[in-house]
């Protein structure tokens, strides 16, 4: 089965995704920090089984194909990110599907869960924060500057993006997960 790809209108943005299979378990996958469905799912798009399931890779707004708009960084971003998601899946015709999401992308998948519980199926998550330390305030940090990155990691985002919209946008979520260090509530 190909991997077809496109683009629909959901909350006011352009939301970019590939879709394979033909399996009546519907699964979206979630990618992390600066991530799109490719660069994060390559394998998972190529290798899952397509029988079984039916899956769904997405490029968050700002991210990947979904640009534009610029990505930005509100108080809300994962919130929105998590509506992204399920309306998305919905506008797509899905009634209930997984969801598969690391870092970023399983924060958005467990606010997801949370606020959507009756069309979510299953969840499988990894690498994902439930609240923001000063310790990862300062990890965080130590990432800010992209040309510090090792070739292996910054060179498939910067062919994606560039370097300038790449290092803008690393900047721009530093500040943005940040903020949430400040909250007692995660």
């Amino acid at each position: 089965t190909s991997v077809t790809s496109g683009k629909i209108q959901v909350n006011g943005v352009h939301l970019h995704y590939q879709q394979t299979g033909e399996g009546s378990h519907a699964v979206l996958l979630l990618p992390g920090m600066l991530g799109s469905g490719q660069t994060d799912f390559g394998p998972q798009l190529k290798s899952m089984n397509k029988q079984l399931f039916t899956i769904v890779a997405w490029d968050p707004r700002g991210y990947g194909k979904s640009i534009p708009p610029s990505r930005d960084f509100p108080p809300d971003f994962f919130e929105r990110d998590a509506k992204d998601a399920v309306d998305l899946m919905q506008a797509l015709k899905f009634k209930k599907f997984s969801l598969l999401g690391w870092s970023d992308g399983g924060i958005t998948a467990l606010i997801a869960a949370a606020r959507y519980p009756a069309l979510i199926h299953k969840l499988v998550i990894w690498g994902a924060n439930a609240s923001v330390t000063q310790e990862d305030v300062r990890i965080y940090n130590a990432i800010r500057d992209v040309s510090k990155w090792s070739e292996k990691v910054k060179k498939p985002l910067e062919e994606l993006y560039g370097h300038e919209y790449l290092a803008k946008t690393c900047e721009a979520w530093v500040d943005g997960i940040c903020h949430f260090a400040g909250k007692s509530d995660g």
